[in-house]
Formats: C-alpha cells, structure tokens, sequence
C-alpha cells in the first residue's frame, strides 16, 4: 500500500533525504518534470527493486500510481508513498517544476488531437462533400476501440516514429 503525501510533505522529506519517482513515460517527463524525481517508467517496473531512504512514487495526477500500487509498493522493502494528486498537485503548491517547451507534446495526447482531428473531418466532409466521407470517422472510431479493448494502439506507434518525436542527434 502507497501512504498519500501531500507536496508539502514530499518537499520536505527530499530535503531529508528520500527518494522521488516518476513513474510516467519518457515523453511525459520529457515536456515537464519535478526536478529532484528520479524517472522509472511504469512499464519497466515490473522486475525493478529499489533501495534506499523513503521512496515516494509520483505520476501526473495520482491515478496511474493509484491504480498501480500495489506493484509499486511491492517494489520498496519498506514503507512506499504517493505524492498525492501527483504533478498536478505538485505545481497547484506551488512548487518548483522543470519545462521544457520545446519536447513535443505526449504521444497520447497527440493521438487523441489527431483521431479527434480526423472524425471532425470526416464528419465535415462527409455533410459537405459525399456521405461515404463518414467512413474516416467510422475507421477512426473502430481504431480507438480497439485501442482500449487491446491496450495496442496503431496511431499512437506511428506518432512514435514521426520526426517530431525523434531525438535530436547530437
């Protein structure tokens, strides 16, 4: 079980030592991070141990450590906390947090602007133009079902790969 910490309390416990993880995805933490977490994406946690002080666990808004736990807990050897309401609550505290504006947006977030995008469109064009338009839209909405059946999502492994969202090669 993760014990909630409000920002307050987790400011003051890295003061004293503890250890803050991030558990969200690498083009998450990317665009905006609190800058003494220490990034350990979700998806890789499942064989991970970590030692050490107090470890508190930390995601966007405190639903995917809620959600996770138990997992998460089961990674610590003693007592695991959450910074309640995550990063949201982070900054709503008024607390330091490190941008970066010109990381692209989370992949998610731009499959969700895109597939909104395209049944906009083919609804649009689908009243202007000819109805078999509605067929984008219809394609679009089968794909974001799928998406949730499966946890696979096609756009969002295509978005992956657009040059946008390819590092800089030094």
């Amino acid at each position: 079980m993760l014990h909630p910490l409000s920002p307050a309390e987790v400011a003051e416990r890295l003061r004293r030592g503890a250890v803050l993880i991030d558990v969200r995805e690498a083009d998450e933490v990317a665009r905006e991070r609190i800058p003494a977490a220490t990034h350990m994406p979700l998806s890789r946690l499942d064989t991970a141990r970590i030692d050490g002080g107090q470890v508190i666990f930390t995601c966007r808004t405190g639903g995917r450590t809620g959600a996770n736990a138990a997992r998460l807990a089961g990674c610590v050897p003693g007592q695991a906390y959450v910074l309640d309401g995550g990063l949201e609550a982070w900054k709503a505290a008024g607390m330091d947090v490190a941008k970066d504006s010109k990381a692209p947006i989370e992949i998610m977030r731009q499959v969700q602007m895109t597939a909104g995008g395209l049944i906009l469109l083919g609804a649009a064009l689908g009243l202007t133009v000819h109805p078999g338009f509605w067929g984008l839209s219809a394609f679009v909405g089968a794909g974001l079902f799928v998406a949730g059946a499966t946890g696979f999502c096609g756009m969002a492994r295509l978005m992956a790969v657009m040059p946008w969202n390819r590092p800089a090669r030094a």
